[in-house]
């Protein structure tokens, strides 16, 4: 089987006559008060990934600390939801969506996200589901019905652990936790993303029990808003019409690329979620020389 980290076949080359429309519109639902740096990581990260445009969907008392922190992303919200996610909002216009960087799980939370993923299995929309989704989705399996196919989640180990709770499944030691995974996206139809050291990737068209184990990444990753940057990353390529499969092999690349290239730059005990931002382009340009 082909090593399925070889990224640079994947990487499209970039028109030079292109503009914001052709590098698509991502649509981001992101932070809740007091969480506004993870839609602001996320944001950021979508739009160094080569994305057109990006909407931040967010509270309403995050609009200025999105404004000003992300002045190239188009803000979004809602006088009827001031603090977290809690009215869905319509998808028709963008190109693909990501849900669950802080977001949080209140009840008026789940809600919405069960009314959104509704509208984006209506409307067909690429999806990257991450953190507090995830979390969501644990308390209520039923949620799992209206993911639509192909859908990318990006489970860290003890989000993994709570889905596979909430579903019955234990897994005592590593081998389980990797056959629970390949059955996971087998039954369920969607790319899992398994975070860890290393990040494994589990497809339902692939067989086997690992699609791909990703050869990047160390400890410097291991930092808080490190998987907001990699949600931002993957929405930024579906929104560019990666094929999800493609996107989470690229996404997951480039993420743990630029990790590695901050941690030679800083050292691993120096790295924030913002370095690894920061590191993109030495991630993408190491793919292209």
């Amino acid at each position: 089987m082909p090593n399925p980290f070889s990224l640079s076949a994947l990487l499209r080359p970039r028109p030079a006559d292109g503009h914001k429309g052709t590098f698509g519109h991502g649509l981001l639902i992101a932070g809740k008060y007091g969480m506004a740096g993870a839609a602001v990581l996320a944001s950021r990260a979508a739009l160094r990934s080569g994305l057109g445009k990006v909407t931040a969907y967010v509270p309403q008392r995050l609009l200025d600390v999105l404004q000003v922190s992300v002045p190239e992303a188009i803000v979004l919200c809602t006088d009827d939801a001031p603090t977290h996610f809690a009215v869905a909002t319509a998808v028709t216009t963008y190109d693909a969506v990501a849900i669950g960087p802080g977001i949080g799980t209140d009840a008026s939370t789940g809600a919405a996200l069960a009314e959104q993923l509704l509208r984006i299995g209506t409307d067909h929309k690429p999806l990257v589901l991450d953190a507090d989704a995830l979390n969501l989705i644990a308390q209520h399996p039923s949620l799992l019905s209206s993911v639509p196919e192909s859908a990318i989640l990006t489970p860290h180990r003890g989000e993994f652990a709570r889905l596979l709770s909430a579903a019955g499944v234990e897994a005592a030691d590593e081998a389980a936790v990797q056959r629970a995974a390949f059955d996971f996206a087998q039954r369920h139809r969607v790319i899992l993303v398994l975070k860890g050291h290393p990040t494994r990737i589990y497809a339902p068209q692939i067989a086997g029990t690992a699609v791909g184990i990703c050869p990047w990444g160390g400890s410097g990753l291991a930092t808080a808003g490190s998987g907001d940057v990699l949600t931002g990353v993957l929405l930024g390529l579906l929104a560019q019409g990666y094929a999800p499969y493609d996107a989470a092999r690229l996404g997951v690349g480039l993420h743990a690329l630029a990790g590695d290239a901050a941690t030679t730059d800083l050292g691993a005990h120096s790295v924030m979620a913002s370095d690894i931002i920061a590191h993109l382009p030495d991630a993408f340009r190491s793919l292209t020389v």
